[in-house]
């Protein structure tokens, strides 16, 4: 193992007991109506993210990619294989299981599934964040794992353990690992959340939530970690690289929403495109702009995420970037880019673990990608799997 897995997967000694006692939880408070809420927009019939209600049907066919999946498949199966029958029933969900749709950002233990890490002796997190970097790049399986070290950084700034650390993080799986039919996982906490479809040699990983508060530790065990640095610059480059004339197109408010548009139980949220066109833009624009979305897609494991961005590319024409709030350096905002295929949002925030920011600051980021018409958490590779066995089981020709 490298220095830099050995570092990524190192708890607190409170968090890597073996095995782990059991902890207080905050269960209640939250905001007025968050569960109800939740759970009667994941009652809906799933149809997925569209610009205007109607989804856009052929845009994710099931094919082969030529890039194999194996290596996620065998730690997912490492990892169950070191649970016990008990942490086992508590980990496993069907494929089509609603609990898909039950991540929550938020940092209260409201809504939550799977097994949890503060429940994981030593070999059952280690193979919980294999899993986890076999799925990402390294990048993004750094970004992931420094993510929960800042939660560490919000308890040991704030005091509450109950709601707050970098073992509050649940492991889920659905179906059964497999190299023909579909299954998946789930990684569900505060500030993190991330939802892998694999069918195949095809892998969608979207829904996926990311923030931080702080989004720099300047004291404390992970002093030093930062996340969300290029993501922020490459954003204010975009904006600051258009004309008078292309801002008046993409800037849509001087203020900036109370959280991303597409954020969690969100999942048949209708999101006109607004601002500037790729066609609109120059040549070094469009280049900009490419960068952007490489840098949110290059989170997915190398091979996938390169497919990705073909996908992405066959949609140009069809793609915008809409811009919220100052274009200064040290400006808060709001971007996002609208695609057939990819949604990505990036958003400052009020704070939260420290109220006293009652504005947007720069130490508060959320950032959302989703995959709209239909194919968030492989929904529609899923729709289609299940069509094509039922043909070949009617008819008996294997397609």
């Amino acid at each position: 193992m490298s220095d830099i897995d050995a570092q990524s997967d190192n708890l607190s000694p409170a968090a890597a007991a073996t095995p782990a006692p059991k902890r207080a939880l905050r269960l209640g408070g939250g905001p007025a109506g968050y569960v109800d809420n939740a759970l009667k927009a994941v009652a809906e019939p799933f149809k997925g993210i569209t610009a205007d209600g109607t989804v856009i049907p052929g845009l994710f066919p099931i094919q082969k990619t030529g890039v194999p999946t194996d290596s996620i498949r065998a730690a997912a199966e490492e990892f169950l294989a070191a649970l016990n029958p008990e942490q086992r029933l508590e980990t496993l969900f069907a494929v089509d299981t609603v609990e898909w749709r039950k991540w929550s950002n938020i940092h209260r233990t409201l809504i939550r599934h799977g097994m949890p890490i503060f429940e994981m002796t030593d070999t059952q997190r280690d193979r919980a964040f294999a899993l986890l970097r076999e799925s990402l790049s390294l990048q993004g399986f750094e970004t992931a794992r420094d993510v929960m070290r800042l939660n560490e950084t919000v308890m040991e700034m704030t005091g509450r353990l109950d709601e707050y650390g970098e073992d509050l993080y649940w492991f889920s799986i659905m179906g059964k690992p497999s190299a023909t039919e579909p299954w998946g996982w789930q990684l569900d906490g505060h500030h993190l959340n991330l939802n892998v479809f694999v069918l195949g040699d095809q892998m969608v990983m979207t829904p996926a939530f990311l923030g931080s508060e702080p989004v720099y530790a300047q004291s404390g065990k992970y002093a030093g970690t930062r996340v969300f640095k290029a993501e922020e610059e490459q954003g204010l480059a975009m904006i600051r690289a258009l004309s008078a004339d292309q801002r008046n197109k993409t800037i849509l408010s001087r203020d900036l929403p109370r959280e991303p548009f597409t954020t969690a139980f969100r999942d048949n949220f209708e999101l006109r495109y607004q601002g500037i066109s790729y066609d609109a833009l120059s040549s070094s624009q469009r280049d900009l702009l490419l960068h952007l979305i490489e840098v949110h897609v290059g989170r997915i494991r190398p091979g996938h995420a390169e497919i990705k961005m073909e996908e992405v590319k066959r949609h140009l024409r069809q793609t915008h970037f809409a811009w919220m709030g100052g274009v200064e350096e040290d400006s808060v905002f709001y971007y996002r880019v609208h695609s057939p295929v990819v949604i990505v949002e990036f958003d400052h925030q009020r704070g939260q673990a420290f109220p006293q920011y009652e504005k947007p600051y720069r130490d508060h980021i959320h950032i959302v990608v989703r995959t709209p018409n239909g194919n968030d958490y492989g929904k529609d590779l899923l729709r289609q799997h299940y069509e094509q066995s039922h043909r070949e089981w009617s008819t008996g020709v294997k397609e």
